[in-house]
This record gives structure tokens, C-alpha cells and sequence, in this order.
């Protein structure tokens, strides 16, 4: 019997890219679009892949105890991709917040619960790179810790202290500074149970997301040390990588072209 593999944001971009690499699995696609979700089991099942769709809402505790219940009576739930996530560009600063963040947490914790081994890999991304360490609010961050509903209220009252101007960046940035914080404890936490805890930092990729972002996203590619935006089957590899090894935990890979260091020699000068 095939082992699972559960993709969040799975009906398009980088994470379709990568269920595409995960063929030996019994994968599970999660979205809460589902002419995606079905547009893309199509695909896959074309090309012989074992494949399902399971809409959820990652942002909601029992929606994600639910998928988390159901893939474990699937069978032995080895790998977790969770690529699901919004930009500035699509909604507002506390949806941000909720979704990046909060469904991060729900995620890890849900999964945490019913595997055994096997790896969970949390996408961040280069934006959470351009938040000072000093700035980061930490204090906020351990609020997810003990109680996610005080966590994500005490966010709410950050943001809306905020300019509504700059609340929706400053929301995403933050956002995806978190997840690499709570990708190391939750690194430490699962790995008396063997479970390898990843978050990968994508900067700019050719997908429907690096569309949304529109020009000021190429632009950052362009001043990157490759001078170019990724293709999605480049951070597919270095996802199926990071799934399938054996020994990497606790850290964040930052996957960018070299952007995020483009960035700090400006700086520097």
C-alpha cells in the first residue's frame, strides 16, 4: 500500500508542480477552490498518478482536523507539503495573517498529532528575509504556543494599530517571518516522534501567485544574483528533495536566486 502525501495549495503552481514529482504516493490535494483542486487531479490522474482532492479551510481548527483525521485513516500519512498561503495582493491584512500564520499552526499541530515520522514542509517565503530580527515581535510569535485564538487576536490588534496603507504588507512580511520561527519549534517538539519539520523561503517563481505579484516581484527577481525569475520545476525538485531527505529539521531554505543577498549588498552600500 502507497504511503500519503498531503499538499496543501496543491491545485496549482509550485505545489501541482511538485505533487508531480510525488508519484509513488497516494497524494491528497487541498484548496478551498475546487474547479482547482479537480482541474488538477485531472492532470495528475492523466499521468498515472494516485491522486485525490479534499477541499478545506486551513484557517479553520475543525475543517483541518477533519482532512488531518481522514488522510490518517487513508493510511500512514508520511509527507506534508503546505503551500497554501495569500499575498498582499488578494485579501486583507488579517485574512494574511489568519491564513499564513494561523493556518501554519493548525497544520503542524493537526498532522503532528497523526504522524509518525516522515517530514512536514512549510512554505514561507524571501519576504519574511526582509523583516529585521530585531523588529520581529516574538512575543507575539510564542502566543501560538498556548493558545492560537490569543495569538491571532493579539495580530488583529498589531495590524489595525498599523496605517491601513502598509498593513497588508507588513501583515505578509510578518506572517512569513513566522512560520520559519514556528517551523524550529515545532522542528524540536516533533522530532521525539521522528518528524522532520522544513520551511523553504521561495523568492519569485513563474506561477499563478508570481503573476499575482505582478512587476514588483519580477523586478526583484531581475536584481537577484541570477538576473531571472524561477520556474516552478526548480523549486519543485528542491521541494521533493527537502521531503524525501532524511537528516534536515529545524531550518528554513532560502530558495530566491540569490534576490534576499541582492538586496543586503544594497543595503551594505
Amino acid at each position: 500500500m502507497k504511503k500519503n502525501a498531503v499538499i496543501t495549495g496543491g491545485g496549482s503552481g509550485m505545489g501541482l508542480e511538485t505533487a508531480k514529482l510525488l508519484g509513488d504516493y497516494s497524494l491528497i490535494l487541498v484548496g478551498r477552490t475546487v474547479s482547482k483542486l479537480e482541474g488538477a487531479v485531472e492532470e495528475l490522474k492523466a499521468l498515472g498518478i494516485e491522486v485525490e482532492a479534499f477541499p478545506a479551510d486551513i484557517s479553520d481548527y475543525d475543517s483541518v482536523k477533519n482532512l488531518a483525521s481522514y488522510a490518517a485513516n487513508k493510511g500512514q500519512v508520511e509527507l506534508v507539503l503546505h503551500g497554501a498561503g495569500v499575498s498582499p495582493h488578494m485579501t486583507d491584512a488579517e485574512k494574511i495573517f489568519e491564513i499564513n500564520s494561523l493556518g501554519t499552526v493548525y497544520m503542524n499541530q493537526a498532522f503532528g498529532e497523526v504522524m509518525e515520522g516522515g517530514c512536514i514542509l512549510n512554505v514561507a517565503s524571501m519576504a519574511g528575509y526582509m523583516l529585521p530580527e530585531a523588529h520581529a515581535p516574538i512575543d507575539l510569535y510564542k502566543l501560538s504556543l498556548v493558545s492560537p485564538q490569543e495569538f491571532l487576536g493579539a495580530a488583529k490588534a498589531m495590524l489595525n494599530s498599523m496605517p491601513e496603507e502598509t498593513s497588508r504588507g507588513s501583515s505578509y512580511t510578518i506572517s512569513k517571518h513566522f512560520v520559519r520561527w514556528y517551523t524550529e519549534k515545532m522542528a524540536l517538539q516533533l522530532g521525539k516522534k521522528g518528524i522532520r519539520v522544513v520551511s523553504i523561503s521561495p523568492g519569485t517563481f513563474s506561477t499563478p501567485m508570481g503573476e499575482v505579484e505582478g512587476k514588483q516581484a519580477e523586478a526583484m527577481a531581475l536584481m537577484g544574483a541570477l538576473g531571472r525569475v524561477g520556474e516552478p520545476i526548480e523549486i519543485a525538485k528542491m521541494m521533493n528533495f527537502i521531503l524525501r531527505d532524511s537528516y534536515l529539521t529545524g531550518t528554513d531554505v532560502l530558495y530566491d536566486g540569490g534576490s534576499i543577498a541582492a538586496v543586503r549588498e544594497k543595503q551594505a552600500q
